[in-house]
């Protein structure tokens, strides 16, 4: 018993520090980019040491790839949760979009970091956490097409079509002086929805 509560309280410190590590670095990303941040930086938006950023990251692009594996974790529940409620193809595929699309605008600072950094993101796209989007739309396309919901075609390009143009589109979205996520839904469920209605 007396070692169960320092054992517990190193592990709520190792987990402070490293939450405290994601939230300087997403900050500093979103303020001067991936490119010209540097560890630095970000310690010094932290009460830590520098050496203990070392313990949680071997360098910046770690701390970059653990914010995008949090951030595409999130948004890929919400996308897959949309996508699944809907009941015909054209809400499969707006409301799909719709979710990434608000998801990306709901916190300033996430969406400052993504637009900023789209060029070092979209080099990243072989991250698990991206390469799981893709493989969950090729999923919910199959069981689409299974179900009669969607037309059959080629699933395994047509998710990673629908993928790409999302980071594209959120990112042009992102990038505008006043991001318009009904604009942006509307503009790529039109090219998804007609493509995935004539069958191939």
């Amino acid at each position: 018993m007396t070692q169960a509560a320092p054992a517990g309280k190193r592990e709520r410190t190792k987990q402070a520090n490293r939450a405290a590590i994601l939230v300087a670095a997403r900050a500093v990303f979103a303020e001067l980019g991936f490119g010209a941040a540097s560890v630095r930086d970000i310690v010094r938006k932290t009460d830590l040491a520098t050496g203990t950023f070392y313990n949680y990251f071997p360098d910046k692009e770690s701390v970059l790839r653990a914010l995008l594996d949090e951030t595409a974790g999130e948004a890929r529940v919400r996308v897959r949760t949309a996508r699944r409620e809907g009941a015909t193809l054209d809400a499969f595929v707006r409301d799909g979009f719709r979710a990434y699309f608000d998801y990306l605008l709901e916190d300033r600072q996430t969406s400052e970091m993504l637009s900023r950094n789209a060029g070092t993101i979209r080099a990243m796209f072989d991250e698990p956490s991206l390469v799981a989007g893709v493989e969950e739309l090729a999923e919910d396309l199959h069981a689409g097409v299974a179900a009669g919901l969607i037309p059959g075609h080629d699933v395994e390009y047509m998710a990673a079509s629908m993928v790409g143009a999302a980071f594209e589109v959120g990112a042009r979205m992102l990038s505008s002086d006043v991001p318009d996520p009904a604009r942006a839904t509307e503009f790529i469920s039109a090219l998804f929805i007609a493509g995935l209605s004539s069958r191939r």
